[in-house]
């Protein structure tokens, strides 16, 4: 964005961050938040702090980076507002979007960064790697909240994290738990519930599922053909009991139906099975594929007789016509709704907002260009990234020629009685 461009949106951008900043305390926060967000909004190569401040008249280096890496303002109050804010301003909610995203790094400094998978790059590198949350509607999509993964190593070098300042008591969290709390900050938060979905790096989990689902959540996330199911339920009655011995608490194994993989399952579905879908249009033309819906159960720990509950879930497989065999496979739970094909297969297929996301938030607002080590500098960093990134999606259904929301107009005062945190 040009600065004059962002010059005619001063007093919409004041107001978008007023009740944002306010849990910031101090003033002076408030202001440097503005400029940081103003140095993000601005066109420009590189969105650290030197070359941001170059590009804007009065902005101080040093003030910057105190406000960022030390300054004590809390994340998890001004994400809240967020996304309230962000909540009431997309239209046509659909889904709560899970992903993570890495920053490839040089250092061996930053706060988390190891030898990891990084996405960014497509194999094995020195990176940092975030779980996000983010609110999709019908035409846009936008990050609520981050957690930033930390490797083992980092909590099991005290001095490593006395450097990057960790708060004290963090434990080891995988990706999932990550997703997980940030789920749960979101029903605290109050947010409505949309259906989750997800990559097969959660939608692999059993318990991630079942966690879901004992929130009283829907999903629809992918999973590897390897994953084994039953196509019929396996929650038979017990045997007669024996006139010694304990009764059985579970039917033995060999009364169990035959349990297969999802390739397996795909491969002898009948042609009939098959359906041409059109979930959505894109740059290209319609996008459009063959795909087909079973009702299974998953056998997760059957051999080891595990007995966790379980539940008919919708498997969704795509097959391309033109394809030797089928491309991708999602376990869907609606809550025993009657699901149409499409629709599944529109949730399913929903996850590309997110990448989409994360490129604008790379490319545009500077997501991986935060160059300091501190933990709390880089959440504030993230934090007010998004708070960027929600800015132009208002502005966005703002310009929409249909927009319904009520969006606030360029007044600088908020009505007698109003509640801030739900503007």
């Amino acid at each position: 964005m040009t600065s004059q461009a962002l010059k005619q949106l001063d007093r919409r951008l004041d107001n978008f961050l007023a009740e944002l900043t306010e849990p910031m305390g101090r003033s002076e926060r408030a202001h440097w938040a503005r400029v940081y967000v103003q140095g993000l909004l601005l066109d420009g190569q590189r969105k650290s702090v030197e070359p941001m401040a170059e590009r804007i008249p009065g902005a101080d280096v040093q003030a910057l980076r105190q406000f960022l890496s030390q300054s004590p303002w809390e994340v998890a109050e001004v994400q809240r507002r967020l996304a309230l804010k962000v909540v009431g301003t997309l239209s046509e909610p659909e889904l709560w979007i899970l992903d993570e995203t890495s920053f490839p790094k040089a250092g061996e400094h930053s706060v988390g960064v190891a030898r990891q998978y990084c996405g960014a790059l497509g194999k094995i590198a020195n990176c940092q790697v975030a779980v996000s949350l983010h609110w999709s509607g019908a035409q846009a999509s936008c990050p609520l909240s981050w957690r930033l993964y930390l490797p083992e190593e980092w909590l099991k070098d005290s001095t490593r994290a006395a450097e990057v300042k960790l708060p004290a008591g963090l434990k080891y969290q995988s990706k999932t738990d990550l997703a997980l709390e940030l789920i749960d900050q979101a029903l605290e938060w109050k947010l409505p519930r949309l259906p989750i979905v997800a990559d097969s790096a959660y939608g692999n989990s059993f318990d991630f599922r079942q966690t879901l689902r004992e929130r009283g959540l829907h999903y629809v996330v992918a999973v590897e053909p390897t994953t084994v199911v039953w196509t019929t339920d396996p929650n038979l009655p017990l045997p007669p009991p024996k006139a010694t011995g304990r009764p059985r608490r579970h039917p033995p194994l060999s009364d169990l139906p035959p349990a297969q993989t999802l390739l397996a399952v795909a491969k002898a579905l009948p042609a009939s099975a098959w359906r041409s879908v059109q979930w959505r249009q894109g740059t290209k033309g319609p996008m459009r594929s063959r795909f087909a819906k079973v009702l299974i159960w998953a056998a997760h720990g059957w051999k080891a007789q595990a007995h966790p509950k379980r539940v008919a879930e919708w498997l969704l497989i795509e097959w391309p016509a033109d394809a030797p065999e089928p491309t991708d496979y999602w376990l869907g739970y609606l809550g025993g709704a009657v699901v149409g094909l499409r629709r599944l297969v529109r949730m399913a297929r929903g996850r590309w907002r997110i990448e989409q996301d994360y490129r604008e938030l790379k490319e545009e607002l500077g997501l991986d260009h935060f160059e300091g080590r501190h933990w709390l500098g880089w959440h504030h960093h993230v934090t007010l990234v998004s708070m960027a990134f929600a800015f132009l999606r208002s502005e966005q259904a703002r310009a929409k020629k249909n927009f319904w929301c009520d969006v606030a107009d360029d007044s600088q005062t908020t009505p007698s009685g109003a509640d801030s945190s739900l503007r």
